[in-house]
Parts: structure tokens; C-alpha cells; sequence
């Protein structure tokens, strides 16, 4: 599931998008109200979280302009702004929660989930494809009615590809969403993980696109 991240603050917001990328998330930050009303001009997200205090446009103006636009894409307000009346203007822009910082991550990535799950009118953030079905509030993985239990990294990569079936990630995307770009790793880190996910799941359940990279194909989609 993709999630736009509008937020200005350097430190904050590259912490954020790592610690959401470790719950699972794919992540685009950007660092303006402009730049965030291009991004959503050209690409669909599972959730926006939205400072207020941007720059070039502020977020109460970017909320209105996505609202004015018909785009019903939740929206979470994580702003500085802890008075009643940027709540009240906020929510009646049409915001889906408001959280202030200093925040609670875990209570953060919580909210998150309700919006999703509301979103698409589910009570349970699962995904399922083939015979594949993920929970991704208990990070619970059953393949043909069995659980299946996985490692860190194998769980990372098993529900970016799940949350986006039929697109394709390239192998230098996947290193970023899974290490980061600081971290270290071995050059067949990516061939190693898609090797034991097919072990796991079957051969044919991680599809590799030649010379594009890998993804978990919708019905009907076909790899080589």
C-alpha cells in the first residue's frame, strides 16, 4: 500500500518514512504543497499524511484543492498545530483524523490502518493473492489455510509486492524499500529473498519481469 508523505521537516520526515517503510508501507515524501499536489496529479495512494506548515502551499490549501478535485484519498493532519480551531478547520476540509506531534508511533501506524481499512470498507487489513492471504495488522501470513512464518526482511518484501499486485518493482526500488539507503548489502540480497518466498509460496507466485524487475501478478498477468 503506497502512502504520500507531505512534510517539510528533513529529520522527521525521512525517520517517518523509514519507520513506515519497516511496517510495510511504500512510501513518496515530498516536502511541499506544490510538490504534493504534482505527485497526486500523477500517481493513486492508499493514504496521505499532511503537515500544515508547508511551504509554496500550506496544507489547509492543499486539503482544499484534493477535496475540490472530487479526490476522496484519506487524509491524516500530523501538524504542530494543537489548538481547536486548526482541528476544527482541518476536519472540515475535509481530513480523515488529526494527529498533533509530538506523536505515538505505534498509535500512529494504528490510525493509519483504521483509515485504510475503512477505506475500503473492510474490517481486516488483509490482501490476498492466489493462495497467499496477509494480515497486515497481526503480520499474519496463511498459505492454503496454513500460517506461515517469516523473517524481517522475507515479511518486508512479501507484502510491499502484495499490496501492489501487477505492478513491477525493480531490484535497486526493492534494496531501497527494504534496507533503506544507508544500510549495507549483499548484491544478490533481492535474488536470495525472491528464491526463498518461492520456495515458500510456490515458483510461479513471484513473478520476474525480465529486465524490469519482479511483482505478484494480478489474475491473469504473466511472467517469463
Amino acid at each position: 500500500m503506497r502512502i504520500l508523505l507531505v512534510e517539510d521537516d528533513v529529520m522527521l520526515g525521512g525517520s517517518l518514512k523509514k519507520a513506515l517503510e519497516l511496517s510495510g508501507y511504500s512510501v513518496e515524501w515530498v516536502q511541499d504543497g506544490e510538490a504534493a499536489e504534482l505527485t497526486v496529479e500523477t500517481s493513486q495512494f492508499s493514504l496521505i499524511i499532511l503537515d500544515m506548515n508547508l511551504p509554496i502551499i500550506s496544507g489547509f490549501d492543499f486539503l482544499k484543492n484534493l477535496r475540490k478535485q472530487a479526490d476522496q484519498t484519506p487524509v491524516l493532519i500530523l501538524t504542530a498545530m494543537d489548538n481547536m480551531s486548526s482541528r476544527v478547520k482541518g476536519l472540515d476540509l475535509g481530513a480523515d483524523d488529526y494527529i498533533t506531534k509530538p506523536f505515538d508511533l505505534d498509535e500512529l501506524l494504528a490510525r493509519i490502518r483504521a483509515l485504510i481499512r475503512r477505506s475500503k470498507g473492510s474490517a481486516e487489513p488483509t490482501i490476498k493473492c492466489g493462495d497467499v492471504e496477509l494480515n497486515l495488522s497481526a503480520k499474519t501470513i496463511t498459505y492454503k489455510d496454513s500460517v506461515v512464518l517469516l523473517p524481517a526482511k522475507e515479511y518486508k518484501l512479501l507484502a510491499h509486492l502484495m499490496s501492489s499486485p501487477g505492478k513491477i518493482f525493480s531490484k535497486a526500488q526493492i534494496e531501497e524499500i527494504i534496507y533503506g539507503i544507508d544500510e549495507e548489502f549483499e548484491s544478490n540480497t533481492v535474488e536470495v529473498l525472491v528464491y526463498k518466498l518461492r520456495k515458500k509460496f510456490g515458483d510461479n507466485f513471484i513473478k520476474t519481469m525480465r529486465g524490469m524487475g519482479y511483482m505478484v501478478a494480478k489474475e491473469g498477468a504473466k511472467g517469463q
